[in-house]
């Protein structure tokens, strides 16, 4: 049985409590994060946290824990459960309040809980490394602030079913003007002609830490050309390789999009590329 962190405490799973009355159970009021780490070494940790602190303070949660106070209670985690490959999950709602209203209520303590779950290890992009996806597309119906990594997400769960129910792994979504935004669980890029290309930022898109990260490291140490831009329906569909990025997978190159081939319907050179840097600079992290 794993351990996990529970408001100040450290428990077997089986032993964790949390109050019906918490606005994370009732409202979906909360923030989280998942954060990955590889035998101990944490993928973009500074990035994550800040995302976290931002969310927080755009909901209006007191917590104040500082980036030292998040590394420590996470290293103390990691060390519980092994130290091997893990997701770690961080969550913090507004608390517990003795009734149910819809207005914040004063004088409530954050609940913070955190556990971690086995990850598969990261592909290299060498050859044969890839786990290729088949993906569904729908048209993005969730609500207008995925900006904010929001506990309350039914929304992304409906679209991520809406796929599996067709079969594949994932949807990508697009908005009411047939432009691309993301995944129900990921970010989104395309490849045209070598160049490589993902949406902007803005309230539609989550903005990804893997994304972050893999922006920077190829603006570093490649010479690909990157742009952030509007991506309509059609070069989805015209593009040489699409592919999705999210903390616990990396980059995960589409294959197929409602059953019909990206590209070649394999995966693309650009991908085996992009995929050997971010994995040669993943843990570029100074403040962990």
């Amino acid at each position: 049985m794993s351990d996990v962190y529970l408001n100040g405490s450290f428990m077997p799973a089986s032993e964790a409590r949390i109050s019906p009355m918490d606005r994370g159970f009732l409202f979906g009021d909360g923030i989280y994060e998942v954060i990955p780490s590889y035998q101990g070494k944490l993928v973009g940790f500074t990035p994550h946290i800040d995302r976290m602190q931002r969310g927080l303070a755009e909901i209006g949660i007191q917590f104040d824990w500082s980036h030292a106070q998040w590394l420590e209670m996470i290293r103390q985690l990691l060390d519980l459960n092994g130290n091997g490959d893990l997701g770690i999950y961080l969550h913090v709602s507004r608390g517990t309040d003795s009734k149910r209203g819809h207005a914040f209520p004063s004088g409530v303590t954050p609940t913070v809980f955190a556990f971690t779950f086995a990850i598969n290890p990261p592909p290299t992009g060498l050859p044969g490394s890839a786990k290729s996806f088949q993906v569904a597309s729908a048209q993005d119906l969730r609500w207008k602030r995925c900006h904010i990594k929001s506990t309350a997400l039914l929304g992304n769960v409906l679209h991520h079913q809406q796929g599996v129910d067709a079969g594949y792994q994932e949807t990508i979504l697009f908005n009411d003007q047939d432009e691309l935004t993301e995944g129900s669980s990921c970010n989104a890029f395309i490849v045209k002609d070598g160049v490589i290309s993902t949406p902007p930022l803005d309230h539609q898109i989550l903005p990804g830490i893997t994304r972050l990260l893999l922006l920077h490291i190829l603006r570093t140490h490649s010479t690909l050309t990157v742009q952030e831009r509007v991506i309509s329906k059609a070069e989805v569909l015209d593009a040489d390789e699409v592919w999705l990025t999210s903390s616990s997978k990396e980059l995960m190159p589409v294959v197929a999009i409602d059953g019909k081939p990206v590209g070649s319907g394999e995966v693309g050179p650009v991908w085996h590329q992009a995929q050997q840097l971010f994995a040669a600079h993943k843990f570029d992290d100074p403040h962990q």
